[in-house]
């Protein structure tokens, strides 16, 4: 299926799940930045709160309501042949995220997600994969925090060092230098899911830990012994400071392996990608990277122990619930990436985005990546298939965010 099949569709994006709170985020967004003309729709499981939700957004009153359940495909199926690009925030994926990804793709409907499920994600490539590129469907998982800054932060430094000529990109290091907001409920039930499916499987447990996990070629990836994420307290020299584990490094250094791999390893076979939480260089640096990593140690102990899972999940927040307006508006989050070209000079990359990251930013990443394909698609790459936001919207995508107020930088500094 091609563009021009799209072209008849009744509506430009849907969002599926707009009755859960991340879902409503992302229809209020749309709502008021989306350009006159797009076409959007809501949909979830009941219409009466469908319309509920309609009524509270300013601008949404006429927006079409769709009735669809994860647990039946005709619905889903319907849903999706409505509309050109579909927006979904029911998770955790393992669990609702299959027969959405099936409907799209069979439609050729491009599709987003905010998934940080590396299982899900691997599960979703090897079943739709081809099934998506015939139809045209652009299957784009990690469309949030999870893993928009880090891929296309990466994406803006490859493209920096191939427009001066320095070559392809080699040791490459990701630092989340400040970062505040709320937790997830969603991101924390997903964790969960996780390591439920791995403790059942051990070839589950084994690919989730695989630092290439998410490559449509394995063979071809190095062993990734030396990848594995950071565990302990460190000091990096590309960044000048100690660093602890980043709670997310397990899925965004997958989601950005892939990029490479997809798009026919651009940024090099040499290519080395770590991401970690950046403290600071002195030794106020080294006593927050240790007391980050013990806090860490402790919370992956409990949640991998199901008695005490159990009680964590008592008072950890619920899927579906999420901070004050407030906690949202006053949230931010700024990476630093560092990476060594072929030529030997090294380029600094930053991105950054004011409000909380997981909410506030999330919302504004997934509508614009859901814009670029509704409204941009001569502009995106030619590409189709179970993809990365790198390999979905390139460098249309990293424009669109930029234009919408994101900090995505990129430039030679040596």
């Amino acid at each position: 299926m091609n563009e021009d099949n799209r072209t008849g569709r009744e509506l430009d994006l849907v969002v599926y799940g707009a009755t859960g709170f991340v879902g409503k985020l992302v229809a209020e967004y749309l709502a008021a930045h989306a350009p006159a003309g797009v076409r959007i729709g809501l949909a979830g499981r009941s219409e009466a709160r469908l319309e509920g939700v309609r009524s509270d957004i300013d601008g949404a009153s006429d927006w079409p309501l769709i009735v669809a359940d994860s647990s039946d495909d005709t619905s889903l199926e319907t849903m999706a042949s409505r509309t050109k690009v579909l927006l979904t925030t029911v998770g955790p994926y393992a669990k609702y995220g299959l027969p959405v990804v099936a409907a799209c793709a069979a439609q050729g409907t491009h599709y987003a997600d905010l998934t940080g499920e590396v299982l899900f994600m691997r599960e979703s490539a090897a079943s739709f994969d081809a099934l998506a590129k015939q139809t045209g469907a652009r299957i784009v998982h990690s469309c949030g925090f999870d893993s928009i800054p880090s891929d296309l932060g990466v994406l803006a430094l490859h493209l920096a060092a191939a427009e001066d000529g320095a070559g392809a990109l080699g040791a490459t290091v990701n630092g989340v230098v400040s970062i505040s907001g709320g937790i997830s409920g969603g991101t924390i039930a997903s964790l969960i899911g996780q390591l439920e499916q791995s403790e059942v499987d051990p070839d589950l447990a084994r690919a989730a830990a695989d630092p290439y996990a998410l490559s449509p070629d394995r063979e071809s990836d190095p062993s990734g012994k030396t990848e594995r994420d950071l565990r302990s307290v460190a000091f990096d020299n590309d960044l000048d400071s100690w660093v602890a584990p980043f709670l997310m490094a397990g899925v965004n250094t997958r989601v950005v392996r892939r990029s490479n791999a997809l798009a026919g390893y651009p940024y090099s076979h040499d290519f080395r990608y770590r991401e970690v939480l950046a403290t600071g260089s002195g030794p106020r640096g080294a006593l927050i990277a240790g007391a980050i990593t013990g806090v860490m140690g402790v919370g992956f102990l409990g949640l991998s122990n199901q008695y005490s899972r159990g009680l964590l999940e008592r008072v950890i927040p619920e899927p579906g619930d999420g901070p004050s307006e407030r906690t949202r508006d006053s949230g931010s989050f700024v990476m630093k990436t560092m990476a060594h070209a072929a030529s030997g000079t090294r380029y600094a990359g930053k991105v950054a985005a004011d409000g909380d990251p997981g909410y506030k930013a999330t919302s504004l990443m997934m509508s614009e990546c859901g814009l670029v394909m509704a409204l941009q698609e001569a502009d995106l790459p030619a590409a189709a298939g179970v993809l990365t936001p790198a390999t979905a919207l390139g460098r249309a995508g990293i424009e669109r965010l930029r234009a919408a107020g994101m900090t995505i930088e990129a430039a030679r500094i040596d």
